[in-house]
């Protein structure tokens, strides 16, 4: 993979993270402040499953 893929997934991540709140800012105001109420263990359990997610994506994607 060289680095312009990369860049250019970053910016295609920036793009996505950027809708919701652009498209819906109290929605996504709301959303923010119910995930400051997790648990720090909540919020490590949201983060592994994202990663374990992406990493199966990236292993399924890659040729």
């Amino acid at each position: 993979m060289d680095s312009d893929t990369l860049w250019m997934a970053l910016a295609l991540v920036l793009v996505i993270e950027g809708l919701y709140p652009f498209v819906s800012p109290g929605n996504w105001r709301r959303t923010f402040s119910q995930l400051l109420q997790l648990s720090d263990g909540q919020i490590r359990m949201f983060a592994m499953v994202s990663i374990s997610a992406g990493l199966l994506m990236i292993w399924w994607l890659a040729p």
